[in-house]
């Protein structure tokens, strides 16, 4: 679970968007596309922080057991329902993948406490996710950018509020946060892939 976000500082390049939006999947896939425009790093790792033994921290691996269905060659998945990535062995997970990947561009995707008013909320920001600052764990930061939801109140016994958070809301939150992720993914590298037309006159 990542860092409570009353305690977030939101940067300009931090965009939000809530799942009951009707048009949530393609805002948040347009800012996942923003996000990654600067950026041509052709190994692409998402790894999905949580795991299943919880409900509000299963976010992660739901959301990457629905991506790992894509089988999609454009990126790597890291974090499911079967295999989650969590505090045990998440640094095993980041050497694995600068093994194995050249170069590789990390998307962290992790799950979060927040305000009573922001929660359905999903946030696509530049830098690393922190995992478990939310429930006082030093780990690894995680992430070329990241995006994290919010999936209840932050405050007091985030562990309890963790494991009693509605499996509707995160379920929601993870088909949304997935088809807006592969989607992103699959549109840059149709862009990227468009050849270059040189017009003479």
């Amino acid at each position: 679970m990542n860092l409570k976000d009353k305690f977030r500082t939101l940067k300009k390049a931090d965009t939000r968007v809530h799942y009951k939006d009707p048009v949530s999947k393609e805002q948040l896939s347009k800012y996942i596309q923003k996000a990654l425009y600067n950026h041509k790093e052709e190994n692409i790792a998402v790894i999905c922080i949580g795991t299943d033994r919880s409900t509000g921290d299963a976010l992660g691996p739901l959301i990457g057991a629905k991506l790992k269905q894509q089988n999609s060659p454009l990126y790597h998945i890291y974090g499911t329902l079967d295999h989650p990535v969590h505090a045990v062995n998440l640094q095993d997970t980041l050497d694995d993948i600068n093994k194995h990947l050249d170069h590789p561009f990390i998307i962290g995707v992790d799950a979060c406490l927040g305000r009573y008013n922001n929660v359905g909320t999903v946030t696509v920001a530049d830098g690393p996710v922190r995992p478990g600052a939310g429930v006082k764990k030093e780990l690894p930061p995680v992430g070329n950018i990241h995006i994290t939801g919010i999936v209840n109140v932050s405050g007091y016994m985030e562990y309890f509020v963790l494991q009693n958070t509605r499996l509707s809301l995160v379920m929601q939150m993870s088909q949304l946060i997935a088809e807006g992720l592969h989607d992103a993914l699959v549109e840059r590298f149709n862009k990227e892939a468009q050849p270059t037309i040189n017009v003479r006159f």
